[in-house]
């Protein structure tokens, strides 16, 4: 069978008259792209609906036993800020005219634009998700979580309770929230994920969330006790939680690294985060995020990251003045300079067999990355 790529937006499909993403016409190949393309792979119930998600392509496989070959591999981005920004003023529009119901397709647009736009060995990577998913992720989200928040704030006012009672409430009202970090970030982890594919293999997260809430809990409590110093050792535990439950299909990542290797740059952060007015800081985030790249990896393949804390001060210096140069406006060429930047010094090293990688479909709800909204509770590349 043939395989074909769109010259527009980079997807590799099957031979036929129009791309199944955009719609751009194709051009029948003189001879084979991809050899023996797999049968599709059944979606799971959650994503089986076109309505639903967008058709995800099927996966392409090499010839099994031959790798793509060893060397450096980069990500690179063919966005622009001026596109992005068009994308932004028309998603505040009729987030506007919407009273605020649009804002759920305009972040699924601005995700599948970033995604749509990056490539990795000449094949741009997909986002599936949808506008509707992050509605009733939302939704459930503010019953699971908004309603008792509500409820636990308005009592007081009502009742008028006595010292104790408040201080009951207070307690319930933190607890609540301590809880809510956590969740949001394993849950939008994995819908994230389970909404992106490259060469039409999905990624996806498998860490469980009770794990996760453990960890989190304990790393903040041992951090107070230990007055910040047990910090880098929570760091480095949570990455790797995140790191070693995340998957490329059948094949997952993998972390080696331990916070002991970075408690001497953080304490050394520490002693010159005053002398240096905070500075500093951005010498030993360039230093975690070199380390956390370097000892992840897929396989045979491995991270590896050359930034430094000289280069990302400039970058968060730029983009401060560009923000306050233009009001605010140039949010969306800030975007763009964060991701080009982090492109910039990542890198894969190391031989790929694309062959050993099948899919593997993941039930994801949006709940949790409508949660991660409401904090912020995110992550980025540089985590």
């Amino acid at each position: 069978m043939y395989g074909v790529k769109c010259p527009k937006c980079g997807l590799m499909q099957l031979v036929k008259e129009l791309c199944e993403s955009c719609g751009t016409r194709l051009e029948k190949p003189k001879g084979p792209v991809y050899a023996r393309l797999p049968l599709p792979v059944a979606p799971p119930a959650n994503l089986s609906s076109s309505k639903e998600v967008e058709d995800i392509p099927e996966p392409f496989h090499s010839p099994s036993g031959i790798q793509v070959g060893g060397g450096s591999r980069h990500l690179s981005f063919h966005g622009s800020g001026g596109e992005l920004f068009g994308i932004q003023l028309l998603n505040t529009l009729l987030t506007i005219i919407t009273l605020g119901i649009y804002s759920f397709w305009g972040k699924t647009k601005v995700r599948a634009y970033f995604w749509g736009k990056t490539e990795l060995e000449g094949d741009r990577f997909a986002y599936h998700g949808t506008g509707k998913e992050l509605m009733n992720g939302a939704f459930r989200a503010m019953l699971v979580f908004g309603l008792p928040l509500t409820v636990l704030n308005t009592l007081p006012k009502l009742l008028e309770p006595g010292q104790i009672l408040q201080i009951i409430v207070m307690l319930l009202t933190y607890a609540a929230i301590i809880v809510f970090i956590p969740v949001a970030m394993v849950g939008a982890r994995r819908y994230r994920f389970s909404r992106t594919s490259w060469r039409g293999i999905l990624f996806s997260f498998r860490g469980r969330m009770r794990d996760f809430l453990r960890l989190f809990l304990g790393g903040w409590g041992l951090t107070a006790l230990t007055l910040g110093l047990y910090y880098p050792f929570y760091d480095t535990r949570r990455q790797d939680f995140m790191v070693s439950n995340s998957q490329f299909g059948s094949r997952r990542f993998k972390f080696d690294g331990s916070g002991r290797d970075l408690s001497k740059p953080y304490l050394l952060a520490l002693l010159l985060f005053v002398p240096t007015l905070g500075l500093y800081w951005f010498w030993f985030t360039a230093r975690k995020q070199r380390y956390f790249w370097e000892h992840t990896r897929l396989d045979t393949l491995r991270f590896r990251s050359t930034v430094t804390g000289g280069r990302l001060l400039a970058l968060h210096l730029g983009n401060f003045f560009l923000l306050i140069l233009t009001l605010g406006l140039a949010w969306s060429w800030v975007l763009v300079r964060n991701v080009r930047f982090s492109f910039a010094y990542l890198s894969l090293e190391g031989a790929m067999d694309p062959a050993k990688i099948q899919q593997e479909a993941q039930e994801a709800s949006a709940t949790g990355d409508a949660l991660a909204g409401f904090m912020d509770a995110s992550f980025d590349l540089g985590a």
